[in-house]
């Protein structure tokens, strides 16, 4: 009988991507979505639809598969992205994870699921707290691996606490399974005795979200440069282009390179690759397309069967971004214009679902969408409606960024305004999966144009139905606008590329 014991590894993470323009995210929120600890990990991670982050699941499957290990469940929250963390609540949850983090010592490991670009009501970077007070806890020689998402912020006080950073390469993010089973691979090698060498560099280029595509671009062409230097002697290249919105000193795209060893060669292939982004800045300039174009083509679209139709990404009014998910200015212009055979998914107005679910299926009547006028993009628009279907919203994701995730949108219900079939929801989320219209009886095939609120995961979630010549990014108001020069930014380094349209900068020596 072996006296081994299996490794015990702590798994922790607060996932927010916050955008500092936006509503203050509350507990109200994660509780909606996740707030787990202890046992009630476990038990999610059991279940045939899992709602914890996809990453977190990779990494305890490559685990499982690795051999004997004990999985020592501390805390994990999910939102959806939307504006600063609450500072108290933050400071509650920090608590807790501290308290479970000592009641779990000693530990052989410790896994952080983090986002990366969360800042609270007080603080701007509560991702290096965390990551600081884990190491505090487990001390200098107990490994920590985290995973983040390619818009993550990073700090030195994040690189510093941490071993080991992986972050997403795919936007949209279909690889989060792959990245948490990269990290467990990579803590195999800690254990192993690997004694990694991190070279951090951070660069003057906060890239617009819509310059954050993989397939094809310039962060794509950085993405795959990274990767082909990746071999023998380096484990992992992390290129994270950040999110703007969240208007912190850490903002600036982030190459982060782990070696296998210490002898410089992560600096030197960190510059490399910083050389490389540098000579790309100026193609990170967003390029979107008019609103009196994009109407215009659906009109021709609805018009003319032999033209393939089309997909409105509303990328100003992203929930994926801290979008409120509510404006109206896509629709009202095609309600305007008298389009016909459109989709439009999915609006966040809770007391409009209400009010429709309460007058039941097949009821006509004045359907007001914003009668409060929340904020200044979000103005009040009415128009006459019918309630088609009425739902739980209750569903499992079905392809790209949700696939396999148990989702809640709440009372969701399907409004005909015209030509125009529109989802209201009443649990802020962004439209990145098919089955949010799919579940109210819409068909997405029969459709002549869609209108997304997503910015980019809606490409994977829809791909079966419209491929990227079908895609038009609509340049619209809102919160998560790619046009960074509309935003007062009072806490991002300057000059930084594209806010200011020149910029100098140099590897340093």
């Amino acid at each position: 009988m072996s006296d081994i014991q299996p490794r015990k590894v702590a798994l922790l993470g607060l996932m927010l991507e916050s955008n500092s323009f936006a509503p203050v995210i509350t507990e109200e929120d994660y509780l909606r979505r996740v707030y787990l600890a202890g046992d009630e990990i476990l038990r999610d991670l059991a279940s045939f639809d899992p709602m914890l982050p996809t990453e977190l699941c990779g990494f305890c499957r490559e685990m499982d598969s690795q051999g004997d290990w004990q999985p020592a469940p501390v805390l994990v929250g999910l939102v959806e992205a939307g504006g600063p963390l609450e500072h108290g609540f933050y400071k509650t949850t920090l608590a807790e994870m501290r308290r479970r983090l000592e009641a779990a010592m000693p530990l052989d490991a410790v896994y952080i699921c983090n986002h990366g670009a969360m800042i609270t009501t007080e603080m701007l970077d509560p991702d290096g707290e965390i990551f600081a007070m884990v190491r505090e806890i487990v001390g200098p020689d107990t490994p920590i691996v985290a995973t983040l998402d390619l818009h993550g912020n990073v700090s030195s006080r994040m690189v510093d606490s941490v071993d080991v950073i992986v972050s997403y390469r795919t936007n949209p993010h279909v690889d989060m399974l792959e990245r948490g089973k990269e990290a467990a691979r990579i803590l195999q090698e800690l254990f192993s005795g690997m004694e990694p060498e991190v070279a951090f560099l951070r660069l003057p280029i906060v890239p617009p979200t819509v310059t954050q595509l993989t397939e094809e671009g310039p962060y794509a062409d950085l993405i795959d440069y990274g990767q082909s230097l990746v071999g023998e002697g380096i484990v992992n290249i992390s290129i994270l282009g950040g999110f703007a919105y969240s208007d912190t000193p850490k903002n600036g795209l982030a190459i982060i390179v782990t070696a296998r060893e210490k002898g410089g060669t992560a600096d030197r292939v960190a510059r490399k690759i910083a050389q490389l982004a540098w000579d790309s800045h100026r193609r990170f300039m967003p390029v979107l397309t008019s609103m009196e174009t994009a109407v215009e083509r659906v009109l021709q679209v609805s018009r003319d069967p032999s033209l393939p139709p089309v997909i409105l990404a509303d990328v100003a009014d992203n929930p994926g971004g801290g979008g409120n998910g509510n404006t109206m200015w896509i629709i009202e212009a095609l309600h305007a214009a008298g389009a016909t055979g459109v989709i439009v998914g999915v609006i966040n107005d809770p007391r409009l679902a209400a009010e429709a679910a309460d007058l039941g299926e097949g009821s006509v009547f004045r359907a007001v969408f914003n009668r409060d006028e929340p904020d200044q993009f979000s103005r009040r628009f009415e128009a006459e409606a019918r309630v088609v279907s009425i739902r739980d919203g209750d569903c499992v994701g079905r392809r790209g960024f949700y696939a396999g995730r148990r989702m809640n949108l709440g009372l969701t219900v399907r409004l005909a305004l015209g030509g125009i079939d529109v989802v209201v929801i009443s649990i802020r989320n962004q439209c990145a999966d098919p089955v949010f219209l799919e579940m109210m009886g819409l068909d997405i095939g029969a459709a002549r144009a869609v209108v997304v609120k997503s910015r980019g995961h809606f490409r994977a979630g829809f791909s079966e139905f419209f491929g990227p010549d079908q895609v038009i990014e609509v340049d619209a108001p809102g919160l998560t606008s790619p046009i960074l020069s509309r935003f007062d930014f009072k806490n991002m380094p300057r000059p930084v590329f594209p806010v200011d349209s020149e910029v100098e900068w140099s590897v340093p020596a």
